[in-house]
């Protein structure tokens, strides 16, 4: 079992060069219990609602063992929030969940309880945020790119809760896996189940599955 080590929200909101000229990247840890509802994190907020909110991407979560991978490499401090995620965990493994899988935070009756729908895909304003040298292209390649999380049922969570893994579909297509390489046969293995396995693709992600299986 994991454990919540913050749980972040939007700061301010900060120009940006893309096409919507804002950009809620900036994430900070909040203290105190934090309602979570279909939508995401209450007082949370994305400038492109398109590409990084709505019910499918609800919330993003990254591992701490992640971090500290970056830490190392970039020698720099990689705190919770600095990639824009809602959730840093610890003692869960993030990047090898499965599509479909399902997770709860918090314990008792207002715990939360969320399903990973697919990796999250590094763009231009994250790397203009990073300010680091071909970052999509390096964050992309380290197989560590955090998870969206579809919400199931509303809960309210707080850093210190515990993380536990309820359910994994067993299709072996994790979001780090899959970001990295894409693979035709995994796209027609999460296709098959979406049709027979009870995992339901998000349109945005089925639309890029689809295309892989076709190769």
């Amino acid at each position: 079992m994991g454990t919540l080590i913050a749980v972040c929200r939007v700061h301010q909101l900060l120009p940006d060069a893309g096409t919507v000229g804002t950009t809620a990247i900036d994430k900070r840890p909040v203290e105190g219990p934090v309602r979570v509802r279909a939508l995401g994190a209450y007082g949370d907020v994305q400038a492109d609602r398109y590409d990084h909110g709505g019910r499918d991407k609800a919330l993003y979560a990254y591992a701490q063992e992640a971090a500290d991978r970056w830490v190392a490499e970039l020698e720099r401090e990689v705190p919770p929030g600095l990639f824009g995620e809602n959730l840093r965990t610890a003692g869960v493994d993030v990047d090898g969940a499965e599509v479909g899988e399902r997770w709860r935070i918090g314990t008792g009756d207002d715990a939360l309880e969320v399903e990973v729908t697919m990796p999250r895909t590094p763009c231009a304003t994250f790397a203009r945020r990073m300010g680091e040298e071909r970052w999509v292209r390096r964050f992309t390649r380290s197989g560590a790119p955090g998870a969206y999380l579809r919400v199931l049922r509303p809960g309210t969570v707080s850093a210190g809760d515990p993380v536990e893994v309820l359910s994994r579909p067993g299709h072996g297509v994790g979001v780090g896996r899959w970001l990295v390489h894409a693979d035709p046969v995994d796209a027609r293995t999460l296709l098959a189940c979406a049709v027979d396995g009870g995992v339901d693709l998000a349109p945005d992600m089925r639309e890029v599955v689809e295309a892989v299986a076709r190769r």
